[in-house]
């Protein structure tokens, strides 16, 4: 609770053993909350958590033996890379002789062997990242926490830094959860996904299970762009759908071709006429917004060779499978 605001509300997870379990939601949907609850540097009013049956809801958090990165790095900056890493092994009572050993396996294993002696300041940003990782995976703690880690960094940093804690989750086989609010990050990255919204969680699912087939409006349009169809019985989907339910279709799911193609196979595919109010390029996608009657459709296609690129005004058809259609909650 924040005064009378309830952050959380109703919240239950099961994390599995070894898993990588994101927290994915927009700012004020509790993800950074449930997060610091687990960490143990907020109280929840009421619940408790369990760490391998055992409760941890009154252990102080420098005694949950879990590693956690911050989106600061929180790096020592006084303190050599190497030295950091030390810091949570002598916190352990580890001899000396052994903390060595223990930091040089570390470091190799990070892509950091010869940045030991260095000072954080003289790191570039994917390399600080690098030494919060190592800081918290040393001390060997069976959980990880990862309050978004990634956010400071540029786009390709982003992705490389996403490629290697994926090689290191792997490697090191912790239970990790990560939050953040970036959805293609969440899709990369994890074996599931938790959805948050206004404090409750939405939906829990696999990467790409959620994307296919999200429950609500809110995930459909939150993990990734959603077309909602119109079945008023006029323009755009012909079929009805369950009461109190939405249509949905993915982007990627719809195919456009010129006017003057033969009608498709309308058994199996919806298909609409409309026309091309923009057309946006994107490197390796390229997206169309076509007016269809009272609505505007997004369309998204991977730009190759010879393929016919439609132009402002353009008449144009598109399609779908009608198999591909999802019916959502409000």
């Amino acid at each position: 609770m924040y005064g009378r605001t309830a952050a959380l509300r109703d919240f239950s997870l099961t994390v599995r053993r070894g898993e990588f379990l994101t927290i994915l939601g927009p700012s004020g949907s509790g993800k950074t909350t449930a997060l610091m609850i687990l960490a143990g540097f907020e109280a929840p009013s009421s619940g408790d958590i369990l760490i391998a049956q055992k409760s941890v809801a009154a252990v102080p958090p420098f005694r949950r033996d879990q590693g956690i990165v911050f989106q600061s790095y929180a790096l020592f900056p006084h303190l050599t890379v190497r030295q950091n890493l030390e810091f949570p092994l002598e916190m352990r009572g580890m001899k000396a002789n052994d903390r060595l050993a223990k930091v040089d396996r570390t470091l190799e294993q990070v892509h950091l062997k010869e940045f030991g002696s260095r000072m954080p300041s003289q790191l570039s940003g994917g390399q600080q990242q690098r030494v919060a990782l190592a800081r918290a995976l040393i001390a060997d703690s069976p959980v990880l926490l990862l309050d978004e880690p990634l956010g400071a960094l540029d786009r390709n940093l982003r992705e490389q830094m996403q490629s290697e804690i994926k090689q290191l989750h792997r490697e090191f086989g912790k239970t990790t959860i990560f939050v953040t609010h970036d959805q293609e990050e969440a899709l990369t990255l994890s074996d599931r996904i938790v959805v948050m919204r206004a404090g409750r969680i939405e939906q829990v699912d696999a990467p790409e299970a959620l994307y296919d087939r999200p429950i609500s409006r809110f995930v459909a349009n939150f993990l990734g762009e959603a077309n909602i169809l119109s079945q008023d019985g006029s323009d755009t989907f012909k079929g009805g759908a369950p009461a109190g339910k939405v249509a949905m279709i993915r982007p990627e799911r719809i195919t456009i071709r010129s006017f003057a193609f033969p009608s498709v196979d309308l058994e199996k595919r919806q298909s609409v006429m409309g026309h091309v109010e923009e057309m946006i390029y994107a490197g390796p996608l390229r997206k169309y917004h076509v007016r269809v009657g009272d609505e505007v459709l997004v369309v998204r296609e991977h730009v190759a060779s010879g393929q016919l690129i439609f132009q402002l005004g353009d008449r144009v058809q598109l399609s779908w499978l009608r198999s591909d259609v999802r019916f959502l909650a409000e």
